[in-house]
């Protein structure tokens, strides 16, 4: 009997609650408005104070975040890690800046088994090889004193025999590449699929608008074992991508918004 589809949960940093202030009130209406403003602070303040500690995570990723100088998550990070880390599949919309990329890589290496021997476990999906190679980079860091586990990048332009042995040699645990790439690569059979138990797609409203990538990806996607997580993460998703990356999903009818407050 197969597992139970997990529910995707859909992160939205731009649906924000609208508050009205009154036009006109006396002395007590100020101070009541005054009040109510510190609340407002004081709550922010107490929910996004949380370190990352608070998620339980590893402490070689503890020990990295330190590293980096990050102290407290970003309101998205807030909302989604405590999520994305039990293996829920996920859309998240956030603005560029606010840190959708770490959300996704703290995941996946939390998630992440050094001993896995059935390798590649992740795989990483962006438009441009810029992108790709910034990914990989932020893998890195984050792995710093996970040094058993192994990240690589693959991007058209680089021959393809230097992949081929760089997949046979380095053995990664995650993998990090543009469609076409890493579709040319999985036909070949020199990139295996059938162990992916992360799927991710970053920037992906730019690849599912484009009809010769969204093509790649959802041949990649077939090429993937049915159960297993998919997050895709996106600065905008208009309403014509939205229904598209649900496809992807597990029991999309369970869909449920998160409303995350931006940062003044």
């Amino acid at each position: 009997m197969a597992a139970a589809a997990k529910p995707a949960e859909e992160f939205n940093v731009d649906e924000l609650a609208e508050y009205e202030e009154p036009e006109h009130g006396g002395e007590a209406a100020g101070e009541k408005a005054a009040e109510a403003k510190k609340t407002d602070k004081d709550t922010y303040t107490a929910i996004h104070s949380t370190g990352f500690r608070e998620f339980l995570l590893k402490p070689e990723l503890l020990r990295a975040i330190g590293d980096c100088g990050f102290e407290h998550p970003s309101e998205v990070q807030h909302e989604c890690i405590p999520q994305v880390i039990m293996g829920t599949d996920a859309i998240c919309q956030a603005k560029s800046g606010m840190g959708k990329t770490a959300v996704f890589v703290l995941a996946t290496l939390q998630q992440i088994d050094a001993n896995e021997k059935d390798l590649p476990v992740c795989l990483v999906l962006c438009h441009t090889r810029e992108l790709a190679y910034q990914i990989c980079r932020e893998f890195d860091r984050f792995k710093k004193y996970m040094p058993q586990v192994k990240s690589a990048v693959f991007y058209g332009g680089v021959p393809m025999p230097q992949d081929r042995q760089r997949l046979k040699t380095e053995q990664p645990h995650i993998v990090i590449g543009t469609p076409g790439r890493i579709l040319a690569l999985a036909n070949e059979k020199s990139l295996k699929l059938n162990h992916i138990k992360h799927f991710i797609l970053d920037e992906c409203d730019k690849m599912l608008e484009t009809l010769d990538m969204r093509s790649d990806v959802q041949k990649i996607f077939k090429m993937t074992p049915h159960e297993k997580q998919v997050m895709m993460f996106s600065a905008t998703l208009s309403p014509e991508i939205r229904p598209i990356c649900k496809k992807f999903m597990h029991n999309v009818c369970s869909t449920t918004t998160f409303g995350v407050v931006a940062a003044a």
